[in-house]
C-alpha cells in the first residue's frame, strides 16, 4: 500500500491506486499521512486551479490569457494536498458549474470551480469509492486520464487543467467496483490485518503513544519522515533519466500474455511503475527485479475472473509465472545489452 502510494507521487501519470481491504486496516490513515511526504509546488498565487507558472501549456484559460498578454504571473509555494471527495458528492460539486444565465446575459463564461479544480496538481482521495455513483467514477477516471476537466452546458463549454493522483479506498464486503472501472486504476492493492502478534503489539503501542501525546509522537518520527520525503523528491527528479532496454519490455509483455489480462493498459502501467521504483531506489536503469516487484500491484485487479474461481488462485498463478522465469536472450535483443545478468524471461504462453 505504502509503495503504491509513493510510486504514484513519483510518477503522477500512473493513473492512481485503489486500496481494497477490510475495515480498521488504516487505509484512510495511510492516504492522509501521505500529505506529510508531499513536496512543495510552485503555483500562480491568485489562481484557483494552482497553475504552474513555468508550464504555460498546462495553464487554465485565465492564466493563459495573462501569460499571452505578457503579464508576470505572481508566484507562491505551497505543499501538495490531499483533497477529500465525499461519497455523497453530486456531479456539479465534482466538475464545477457553468452559469448559463450569465453567459447569455453578458456574453462571457462564468465558471464555479469544483473538487477537480481544487485537486489539480494534488491528490484526490475518495473513501468508499465503490459506493460512489458509477457515472461520477467515470468522470473522475476520464479527467485523471486526460489531465483536463471539461464542462459543457447548453452548447457553452469550459475546460481547466485537472492533473491529480486519484486514490480510492474500499471495503470489498460492501460491494465491488465494475471491472471496467477497476481496470482504469493504475495500481491496486488488497490489504488485511496483520497476523503476527509482535507486529500487532507494535501497532497498539504506536497508536497509544500517538493518542497520549500527538506532538511528541510526530517529533519522534520527523527525522525518519524527512528522509523519506527527500528520497521521494530525489526520485521525482531522477525519473526522466530512468531508461530500460528492450528485453525488459519483452519480459513485461510475456507476463501480461501469460496472466491473460485484457488490452494493453497493464503493460504500460508495469513499465511506468518499474521506472518509478528504479528511481525510488536511486537507479537510472530498470532491472528485472523492479518489474517483479510491481507485477502484483499492476495486475491483480486486471485478471479475468471465472465463476466459482477459488479465492487466491490469481496470486498462485502469478507466483507460478514468476517462478518459471528463466534467463535467456530474446531473439530481438542486441547481444551487447549490459543488463543481461539481471534479466529473466518467461516461457511463452501455450
Amino acid at each position: 500500500m505504502k509503495k503504491g502510494l509513493m510510486l504514484n507521487v513519483i510518477n503522477p501519470r500512473l493513473s492512481g491506486i485503489l486500496i481494497r481491504g477490510e475495515k480498521g486496516t488504516a487505509k484512510s490513515t495511510a492516504v492522509r499521512a501521505l500529505a506529510e511526504l508531499l513536496p512543495e509546488i510552485e503555483v500562480v498565487a491568485d489562481c484557483p486551479y494552482h497553475c504552474d507558472p513555468d508550464q504555460p501549456l498546462a495553464h487554465c484559460p485565465e492564466c493563459h490569457e495573462r501569460y499571452e498578454n505578457g503579464e508576470e504571473l505572481p508566484r507562491a509555494k505551497r505543499p501538495m494536498k490531499v483533497v477529500n471527495l465525499p461519497v455523497s458528492a453530486t456531479e456539479d460539486r465534482v466538475v464545477g458549474t457553468l452559469d448559463i444565465e450569465h453567459a447569455i446575459k453578458y456574453g462571457e463564461k462564468k465558471f464555479e470551480p469544483g473538487v477537480l479544480a481544487e485537486a489539480n496538481r494534488s491528490i484526490l482521495y475518495v473513501d468508499e469509492v465503490n459506493l460512489l455513483d458509477d457515472h461520477i467514477v467515470d468522470v473522475l477516471l476520464d479527467a485523471a486520464a486526460m489531465g483536463v476537466n471539461t464542462v459543457e452546458r447548453e452548447g457553452v463549454s469550459f475546460s481547466h487543467p485537472a492533473q491529480f493522483i486519484l486514490v480510492g479506498t474500499m471495503n470489498p464486503e460492501e460491494g465491488e467496483l465494475r471491472p471496467q472501472l477497476l481496470d482504469r486504476f493504475g495500481l491496486c492493492v488488497t490489504i488485511e490485518g496483520i497476523a503476527d502478534p509482535e507486529k500487532r503489539v507494535e501497532v497498539i503501542k504506536r497508536r497509544t503513544a500517538f493518542e497520549d501525546n500527538q506532538e511528541e509522537f510526530a517529533a519522534a518520527w520527523e527525522a525518519e519522515q524527512g528522509k523519506l520525503r527527500e528520497k521521494m523528491v530525489a526520485a521525482q527528479r531522477l525519473l526522466p533519466a530512468v531508461s530500460y532496454d528492450t528485453e525488459v519490455l519483452y519480459s513485461i509483455a510475456d507476463i501480461a500474455i501469460q496472466m491473460g489480462v485484457d488490452g494493453h493498459r497493464a503493460d504500460l502501467v508495469m513499465l511506468k511503475a518499474a521506472k518509478a521504483l528504479a528511481a525510488l531506489h536511486g537507479r537510472n536503469q530498470v532491472e528485472q527485479a523492479d518489474v517483479a516487484e510491481v507485477v502484483e500491484l499492476a495486475l491483480m485487479h486486471r485478471m479475468r475472473k471465472k465463476p466459482f474461481q477459488e479465492v487466491g488462485s490469481d496470486q498462485k498463478k502469478l507466483q507460478e509465472v514468476m517462478s518459471h522465469a528463466h534467463a535467456h536472450k530474446h531473439p530481438h535483443e542486441h547481444s551487447h545489452s549490459h543488463n543481461h545478468q539481471h534479466i529473466h524471461h518467461f516461457k511463452p504462453a501455450r
